[in-house]
């Protein structure tokens, strides 16, 4: 298997929000709190793609995610927390990262180069 061209270094925020890193990189650190719905979640982390892509266009992105509250048995997480880490992240927002981070997986670097092309809106359905 070939080694991705890019292996950012690892720079987890302390502080939520967009953070410009010193290797041309940019870390998104988001907290979903138990308050927050699986949509207003997604919608969160997909603003924030959206603001680091018109802040520092094409740089590597970095996402880290941390979930409070959504306990439950699937690995810890409620069903929808589950299937936003396991499901929704993978298939929706990791293709536009270089790399992700979220209780459940660990960090994760994604084995294709990141797409930069992020839609104008996001729709759940």
């Amino acid at each position: 298997m070939e080694e991705p061209v890019f292996v950012p270094a690892y720079n987890r925020p302390e502080r939520p929000g967009i953070w410009m890193n010193f290797d041309n990189t940019v870390s998104i650190y988001h907290i979903v709190k138990p308050e927050d719905t699986f949509e207003d979640a997604a919608q969160m982390l997909f603003s924030l793609l959206r603001q680091a892509q018109e802040r520092f266009p094409d740089w590597p992105r970095l996402l880290f995610v941390d979930i409070l509250g959504h306990e439950g048995d699937r690995a810890g997480f409620d069903d929808d927390f589950f299937e936003f880490q396991q499901d929704f992240l993978f298939a929706t927002l990791a293709p536009f990262v270089t790399a992700l981070e979220t209780p459940l997986t660990g960090p994760l670097l994604n084995p294709a180069p990141q797409r930069n092309d992020l839609p104008d809106r996001l729709v759940i359905r």
